[in-house]
């Protein structure tokens, strides 16, 4: 949608609260349950409370059960508001609770909240997803779809925003603050009004049927690169933190690393919204990984502290991005019931994103050629993202739903 269709037409309050419930439904899952982690590990172990092998067994289980999540998530196919609501309820208490793990350094019960929060988000991004989209068509607003995955964004960089100005309390107490936020926002997100269910919509999704392409290898096709953007953008979404505190050991320093990558996630979607409405999703998916495969090599070029900072907003620019035009993408080969091909999606972005920490792990410590673990890792990112990145520009068309007037 652009700033002129903002201003010439008016546009269904009903449709706002969907878009807004959606936003903050994936602030809260994803930017809290899903990455408020990744910025909270530097401090843990500035604390003591956690070590860096029990860091590693942290995020492996959030993976692990994000990959469980996804795999589940199709169960909430008849019903995603309400997989929804309960996500972002075991988002808020599990990040509660990791408050007090923290404090008692329990990391056996830490990693099985993590592996819950992974679950959680993963619902979450399904279903609002599903939810969302059908919502916004059923109300003839479509192209209002994207602004709900600014919501990622936004809820990264407060996350991060508030461990780089809360640096110096202990961790515990941001995970508590953070979870108190998680409370507030599932709160918002479930008093906001809704409609009717679009799913018993039938109109809209006979209509959204007929302008359906692809089929089973074009939705293959879209699992496996899906599959491999989860595996190039883990890298530096695990490690940005941590490589910046190996540069500069002050919080309020190498603590501005997330912040900067949500920022750059969040405004770049609403850039996307507002400006690029009418280009076709495959391109746009394209251009985010040729951008994040940069983003993923130039900190094997240059060890610098500015070379994070743009490493983060290439990535963080662009992940979002790549999100939002992928999950489109399946709702329109799937209009009439998109659920299923969203989970085997996200399914195939958990496979991913878990394979990266492996690969990283079983190159070990040593150093080969002169590149360490991260570098190699980061390197196959790279060369396998600019591959599904050509795949992806040439597999482009013209896209019904991005061209039809709204």
């Amino acid at each position: 949608m652009s700033t002129r269709d903002l201003s010439s037409r008016p546009v269904d309050p009903a449709a706002l609260a969907v878009v807004g419930s959606g936003l903050v439904a994936l602030a809260v899952a994803m930017g809290i349950g899903r990455f408020a982690f990744t910025p909270l590990m530097p401090l843990m172990m500035r604390d003591g409370t956690l070590s860096a092998d029990a860091g590693a067994e942290w995020a492996a289980a959030n993976y692990v059960g994000y990959l469980v999540g996804a795999l589940t998530a199709a169960r909430f196919a008849g019903n995603p508001r309400r997989g929804l609501l309960l996500s972002l309820l075991g988002v808020a208490l599990a990040t509660l609770a990791t408050a007090a793990a923290d404090r008692t350094a329990a990391h056996v019960t830490g990693a099985g909240l993590r592996a819950a929060t992974g679950v959680f988000s993963a619902w979450a991004l399904v279903c609002a997803s599903s939810w969302c989209l059908a919502e916004l068509a059923r109300r003839r607003a479509p192209q209002l779809g994207a602004w709900i995955y600014a919501g990622v964004g936004l809820g990264i960089a407060l996350a991060g925003t508030l461990a780089w100005l809360g640096g110096r309390q202990p961790a515990d107490w941001l995970w508590l603050e953070l979870g108190l936020l998680a409370a507030a926002g599932a709160l918002l997100a479930w008093s906001l009004p809704r409609g009717p269910d679009a799913a018993s919509d039938q109109q809209v999704a006979r209509e959204a049927a007929a302008t359906a392409h692809g089929g089973r290898s074009g939705q293959l096709g879209l699992v496996l690169c899906y599959g491999t953007f989860g595996f190039g953008y883990i890298v530096p979404a695990t490690f940005l933190p941590a490589m910046a505190r190996a540069l500069a050991p002050d919080p309020l320093v190498f603590g501005l690393a997330w912040p900067l990558f949500g920022l750059a996630a969040a405004v770049s979607v609403a850039a996307v919204a507002l400006w690029l409405p009418h280009v076709p999703r495959r391109r746009l998916w394209a251009a985010a990984q040729g951008i994040m495969a940069l983003g993923t090599a130039l900190p094997l070029v240059v060890q610098a502290l500015w070379a994070v900072a743009v490493s983060a907003v290439c990535v963080g620019g662009t992940f979002m991005i790549a999100t939002m035009a992928g999950l489109q993408l399946a709702r329109e080969a799937r209009p009439d019931n998109p659920t299923p091909l969203l989970a085997r999606m996200t399914t195939a972005f958990a496979a991913g994103q878990i394979v990266g920490p492996l690969l990283v792990r079983g190159i070990g410590p040593g150093r080969w050629a002169g590149w360490d673990a991260l570098s190699w890792a980061g390197a196959l990112a790279t060369l396998l993202l600019l591959l599904t990145a050509l795949w992806l520009w040439r597999a482009a068309r013209p896209d019904p739903t991005s061209v039809r007037p709204a």
